[in-house]
């Protein structure tokens, strides 16, 4: 259990807002952390630790795509296919790595590393092709430059933005 766990962690947290539902989007990211994604069963604990209903938090947990409610990949890449990215060829980007990947979106891979979806906007729209592996902006890509990102994952098991 999360408040088991992360004892001290949810109570600083929690230390920080007068109102226990402010905490709701630190804590249930720590919910995220420890489960992968965000169970029916987190989500209950995240309601409870922050004396809210599990259809608010859940409501939350919707709007936001760092969120997840479904398993994603160690390494989850969201790629912007909004309309001024798409002018700059993150379409074509888009279908390019999800074939070098082998998945089609909100698929993971057979070895667990890596998932892949597309977003609305990541504010790079000057710098697309633009990606977001683990929140961790990666602008001006073409295929080449991603599959490099992406091998150097595979060899070292870690991201390094």
């Amino acid at each position: 259990m999360l408040v088991e766990k992360y004892k001290d962690r949810i109570e600083k947290t929690l230390g920080k807002y007068p109102d226990k539902r402010s905490a709701v989007m630190p804590v249930l990211y720590m919910a995220q952390q420890e489960y992968g994604h965000l169970t029916p069963q987190a989500m209950q604990e995240v309601a409870d630790i922050c004396e809210m209903s599990v259809t608010q938090v859940k409501s939350i947990a919707g709007f936001y795509t760092m969120y997840f409610e479904k398993p994603k990949g160690k390494f989850h890449l969201q790629v912007c296919t909004d309309l001024p990215c798409a002018l700059r060829g993150a379409d074509h980007f888009y279908a390019a790595l999800k074939a070098y990947l082998g998945i089609d979106e909100g698929e993971v891979t057979g070895d667990g590393l890596f998932s892949v979806e597309h977003v609305m906007c990541l504010a790079a729209c000057d710098q697309a092709p633009a990606m977001q592996i683990n929140f961790s902006y990666c602008t001006g890509l073409d295929i080449e430059k991603a599959k490099a990102i992406i091998e150097a994952i595979r060899t070292t098991g870690e991201y390094k933005p």
